[in-house]
């Protein structure tokens, strides 16, 4: 039962939405004296929680409620360790314990296999950090018209949110950042607003191999650096040089283009090469400022061994490596069976796949820049039926069509690896009428204090 004075709202919450937020339904009287329910939306609360929010036009259906006071806390509630919590958009769950948020994932993949129909007991724990802090190894910064340096303010990407810190990136990366900011402000460099599309810095990415120890910093612009710009960037490639040596790439890269996306026109190479070096699994990987790998490095080497684990490749087997991107599952796998043919739509990655493959001595791989549904059928037809078939997927799955064709190919045993339980979920249904088994899934969280959560999955033809 909750009360009501005014659009003031006394409610429990009953659960948390996609986005982690704490949902609530509350009656509102309306002017004519008919109730209606309200479906609200509360940010930082927990399952079970019992608030005072308020809500403005209480009149709309579904409305955000500002949160005013807890009245009765959930009993793994704890102070958000980062300042800027409330405000950035970076993380959603830094007011819950640790164990609770691994569990609520948890549950997260076992309903979603629920309702297409599969067994809960099938899912594992989520596989934790030891320490869920600092494990970032990419972060995307975001320039205000001003000229400030942060991260998009929760739900409003209009607004940039000035940092003091992160504590979900690496160290050094903050401080790299912090110093870049510092540099626009001294040289009164002007950031860019996206309703006139004016200013000239857009963004800063900064990647870091926690295992080469090797530093990117990437600045996207809309100007190139040179005139009267000459003079701002010398002093940076100078800044950075003195302060940071594992800087190993320090790039400028002109971006004119309305989309509010870090994309390069072209690439300017302030300082070192134009990609870095990073290792995971023992193999080095070259990486650009566009490469995908994966942002926790801790937890993608434990999701690699569990795929190896689950999939048991062979020695005498051929294995194909669906959506194979720059080779993080290609490599490890490559070693352990006769022969691996990756499938990936960007030829931009397949072209990297191929290189990290020649640099790390791998020769029984072919890399195939196709869409899924069509190099499947190709790499068949000159390659063979494979034993073994590893999917890592977009967050919008593989696709009933993808994955009727993998059905068809009738491989002996699947690894799935997913980034979004539903959508796996929803894959895993179609493959059943083709005669396969789930077998085991294990949760990996990779995002702490994120909604999100990755999976490793098994499948077998009985």
């Amino acid at each position: 039962m909750s009360t009501t004075v005014g659009s003031s709202f006394i409610t429990e919450i009953r659960q948390l939405d996609k986005n982690g937020a704490g949902q609530a339904v509350v009656w509102h009287e309306n002017e004519k004296g008919n109730s209606k329910k309200l479906k609200l939306t509360v940010p930082e609360t927990l399952p079970g929680e019992k608030v005072r929010v308020t809500v403005d036009k209480p009149e709309r259906r579904r409305r955000k409620a500002v949160l005013e006071e807890i009245i009765e806390a959930h009993p793994e509630r704890i102070g958000p360790a980062c300042p800027h919590f409330s405000l950035c958009g970076g993380c959603v769950w830094q007011h819950w314990q640790y164990a609770g948020q691994l569990q609520e994932k948890t549950n997260h993949v076992k309903h979603a296999l629920e309702a297409q129909g599969f067994e809960p007991y099938l899912v594992q724990d989520t596989m934790g950090m030891e320490d869920p802090w600092h494990y970032r190894n990419k972060m995307e910064f975001t320039f205000s018209p001003d000229g400030t340096l942060g991260l998009h303010e929760q739900g409003n990407f209009r607004k940039i949110i000035s940092l003091e810190t992160c504590l979900i990136a690496g160290k050094k990366m903050v401080e790299a950042a912090m110093d870049i900011a510092k540099w626009a402000s001294d040289h009164h460099l002007s950031g860019y607003n996206k309703d006139t599309h004016e200013g000239l810095l857009r963004h800063l990415m900064v990647r870091e191999s926690f295992a080469t120890g090797e530093m990117m910093l990437a600045l996207f612009a809309t100007e190139a650096p040179d005139g009267n710009l000459r003079e701002a960037a010398s002093d940076l490639i100078d800044r950075i040089e003195a302060k940071f040596p594992e800087v190993k790439s320090l790039l400028w890269l002109e971006n004119r283009d309305w989309a509010d996306r870090t994309q390069s026109e072209k690439t300017h190479v302030l300082s070192g090469r134009d990609f870095i070096y990073d290792e995971l699994s023992g193999f080095r990987y070259r990486i650009w400022y566009d490469t995908f790998f994966q942002t926790n490095p801790t937890q993608a080497q434990k999701l690699v061994d569990l795929a190896i684990e689950m999939g048991q490749p062979k020695k005498n087997e051929k294995m194909i490596d669906l959506f194979c991107g720059v080779g993080t599952f290609s490599l490890p796998f490559a070693k352990q069976v006769k022969e691996l043919s990756g499938i990936e739509i960007v030829e931009t990655s397949i072209e990297s796949a191929k290189r990290n493959a020649k640099d790390n001595g791998i020769t029984n791989t072919h890399f195939l820049a196709r869409d899924a549904r069509h190099g499947i059928d190709e790499v068949i037809d000159s390659f063979g039926t494979p034993e073994l078939l590893l999917l890592d997927p977009p967050r919008s799955g593989a696709g009933g069509k993808v994955m009727r064709k993998i059905g068809r190919a009738q491989p002996e045993r699947i690894v799935y690896v997913s980034c979004n339980p539903d959508t796996f979920a929803t894959d895993m249904k179609e493959l059943l009428p083709f005669g396969y088994q789930l077998e085991l899934v294990q949760p990996v969280d990779l995002f702490p204090h994120t909604v999100h959560v990755e999976c490793c999955a098994l499948l077998i033809k009985k």
